[in-house]
């Protein structure tokens, strides 16, 4: 299928390339070009200069960019891809947004004559880079099943949970899971050090145990480490943050933990720390 794909940073590079890999051909945009041009010379495959020259002639348009301004420019901008969109198109957005900017884009879409899908992903850059991610997608049914194939490219599961708005509601409630457990994870590993255990020894014993997580198979040895320049940043959880809340404030959910930790991440960001992995939290128990 011809597809285009806009935005290449640490999850779209990867994402696109496995598309390209599955034998799709992929037209790429980025805003810098520089990594368009990284990722045709990997991929001999094609760069456009505009999201809309992108999504000319595609079957299926999909974008990862950073937050609802972000796509709005991308796909309804002057250049945006919705304007080269034929009908009978998909476009899928795997930006972590929010839901209404997911409702927002899919009426303009569907003025258009495009379905659209609001799919983000879980699995951070390993799981993009290894095409194992998991996508929770709003939207149609019809629509979905045209994209699911394509989409199995990049990830192992991927699930329609119901209308426009409720991929990215499901995204929150990941996040909400992810950074509860994150900042428990810091301050159990603080707690161990601060009672002279052997940090990595409590974490061998205790993940064979109820106590076990993805974050404690994958982070906690870095956590112990120091080592946070990598992986998904706390100025993007912090920003995940954000739709959260607003959210939960719509709908009425209390998040009073949710709250908590993201003023952790204000401190981080304060220190200028906001572009380490977000399990820098750890930074602020530990330097107390």
């Amino acid at each position: 299928m011809k597809v285009a794909f806009i935005g290449l940073g640490n999850m779209g590079f990867p994402m696109a390339g496995h598309l390209a890999a599955g034998g799709h051909e992929v037209t790429v945009y980025n805003r810098t070009r520089s990594k368009a041009e990284a990722w045709v010379a990997r991929h001999r495959a094609a760069a456009a200069a505009t999201p809309r020259e992108a999504a000319a002639g595609a079957g299926i348009v999909f974008t990862c960019v950073g937050a609802d301004n972000d796509l709005r420019e991308v796909v309804l901008g002057d250049g945006g891809a919705l304007a080269a969109i034929e009908a009978g198109a998909i476009l899928v957005d795997h930006t972590t947004a929010s839901a209404d900017v997911a409702r927002e884009v899919a009426a303009r879409a569907d003025e258009q004559g495009v379905a659209f899908l609001d799919a983000p992903v879980s699995g951070g850059q390993n799981g993009a880079e290894n095409g194992v991610l998991t996508v929770m997608a709003g939207g149609g049914e019809a629509a979905f099943e045209r994209a699911r194939p394509v989409i199995d490219c990049y990830a192992r599961a991927v699930t329609l949970m119901g209308p426009v708005g409720a991929g990215q509601l499901t995204k929150m409630v990941n996040q909400i899971c992810c950074v509860g457990i994150v900042e428990g994870l810091a301050e159990a590993l603080n707690f161990a050090v601060r009672a002279g255990l052997d940090p990595g020894r409590v974490v061998d014993v205790i993940s064979k145990g109820a106590a076990q997580s993805w974050q404690m198979d994958n982070r906690a040895g870095t956590m112990i480490e120091g080592k946070f320049d990598f992986g998904f940043a706390a100025d993007w959880m912090r920003k995940d943050l954000g739709i959260c809340l607003a959210e939960a404030r719509n709908n009425g959910a209390i998040l009073p933990i949710i709250e908590v930790i993201d003023q952790q991440f204000a401190r981080l960001q304060e220190r200028g720390e906001g572009r380490l992995d977000n399990t820098a939290l750890i930074r602020l128990l530990s330097d107390a």
